[in-house]
């Protein structure tokens, strides 16, 4: 098994978030021209980005977690994306955000395509997925062209609108028991 900590895509460094990248992190979390679709997930204090760093020790400590991603010059955090194992699920989530001064440039594609690679190889029997809002246009179009499918799609619980709608993509065909786990973890039945 590869060393994940630091990965390269061809104008990505990515790297495991240090307690110095708060900052950075915070500024794209807090930003809420990258919560269009998803208002009540940003970040409007610092504690709730320092969360997330926290969380991602724990997420390291099973393999493999979110990268902090810097275009490959060096500078500023740019993004977060990778697979991390989250609240114990079967499966990896795979995660991208990214500044929305570098939006449109194809970076979380990129840094998708890496995190599927690290993915596979740190556990190749846990599949990856992609949870995403049915109106982010853009975050459905990077999960399909890194090659995972819809499986599952209905009404996001917990979300302000009530009229939103989750798709799940992944990146195999689901076996029952991840079907069964995807139904459980979301309480409703699958429309796909």
């Amino acid at each position: 098994m590869t060393d994940w900590t630091h990965a390269r895509s061809e104008r990505l460094r990515l790297d495991r978030p240090v307690a110095g990248d708060l900052a950075d992190l915070h500024r794209i979390h807090a930003d809420p021209d990258s919560w269009t679709h998803f208002p009540q997930g940003r970040h409007v204090d610092l504690a709730r980005t320092q969360q997330t760093l926290d969380r991602s020790d724990v997420e390291w400590g099973r393999g493999l977690g979110y990268w902090c991603a810097r275009e490959s010059d060096g500078g500023p955090v740019v993004g977060m994306a990778g697979c991390a194992v989250v609240d114990d699920a079967p499966w990896w989530n795979l995660y991208y955000r990214f500044d929305s001064s570098v939006r449109g440039r194809g970076y979380a594609l990129e840094a998708a395509l890496r995190a599927l690679d690290a993915a596979h190889d740190v556990d190749p029997d846990r599949p990856v997925m992609a949870y995403l809002l049915e109106v982010n246009v853009a975050s459905r179009r990077t999960a399909e062209k890194a090659g995972m499918s819809l499986v599952w799609s209905g009404p996001d619980a917990g979300n302000d609108d009530p009229d939103a709608v989750r798709l799940v993509y992944l990146d195999r065909e689901p076996d029952d028991a991840i079907r069964t786990a995807l139904d459980d973890r979301f309480r409703v039945d699958p429309t796909v």
